[in-house]
């Protein structure tokens, strides 16, 4: 974490001020197992020019540390000191950079309340569906009509802080094809997102009910369907 602190999160929160960070945090799974993901780091921004901005914002950081190291080193080495660690040497100490990967994802559809309060620190879960060759339109067809409702009620309930239903701009591998995220403010928003639909999926009849499941099975591939939950250790939004 102190490496985020002081290698990213000044040029995050730079280009945040200046508007092209919509968002950014840092996020730890709920659930461990065996090699998998400790930490995500994530941004939003507008398009494809803001990732632009955040990479070469990146770069320039570590290319002005990195001259900051040469400088520490060469003084300690005049001084007859063992020069600390540079920047490159504590991120080779900390990361694991063989299990590092990257996503690109669009919004295809999302919606979001209010800011939350000053130091909330969202649960967020995220559903990976495997969608069908040539049915992703169908798919978000049924998902607008059948889970965008309870998604919206939610927002304006004030039990959900924010959601979306993204594909991969660049697609990386076959694991999935779309995910849906979700944002609370704590774990027990989860309770009450399960309990909205399971209220949605109850109102109607059982023939509703089947026609439901079989429209989503006919689209998706559910055995290739996995999640994770994540809590926020940094959360950033704009200043209003």
């Amino acid at each position: 974490m102190e490496l985020v602190k002081t290698v990213g999160a000044p040029v995050r929160d730079k280009l945040m001020a200046d508007g092209v960070i919509l968002a950014w945090g840092i996020e730890t799974p709920v659930l461990r197992y065996p090699g998998g993901t400790t930490h995500l780091i994530w941004f939003s921004v507008a398009n494809w020019g803001g990732v632009d901005k955040v990479l070469s914002g990146m770069e320039a950081q570590l290319q002005k540390m990195a001259a900051e190291d040469a400088k520490r080193t060469e003084s300690a080495h005049a001084s007859k000191q063992k020069p600390p660690m540079t920047t490159a040497e504590r991120q080779q100490a900390v990361f694991d950079m063989s299990k590092t990967r990257d996503w690109l994802a669009r919004d295809v559809v999302s919606n979001y309340g209010p800011n939350p309060p000053a130091g909330t620190l969202p649960v967020t879960r995220y559903n990976f569906i495997k969608v069908k060759p040539g049915m992703s339109a169908d798919y978000q067809r049924t998902w607008e009509k059948y889970n965008k409702p309870v998604f919206d009620k939610l927002i304006a309930d004030g039990a959900l802080l924010a959601y979306g239903l993204s594909v991969e701009e660049v697609k990386t591998d076959g694991d999935f094809t779309h995910f849906v995220w979700m944002a609370t403010a704590d774990m027990a928003g989860m309770d009450k997102i399960r309990a909205a639909f399971a209220a949605d999926r109850t109102r109607r009849t059982a023939e509703e009910q089947k026609s439901i499941a079989d429209l989503f099975a006919s689209v998706t591939e559910p055995d290739k369907a996995r999640s994770i939950v994540t809590r926020s250790r940094i959360f950033r939004l704009p200043a209003k």
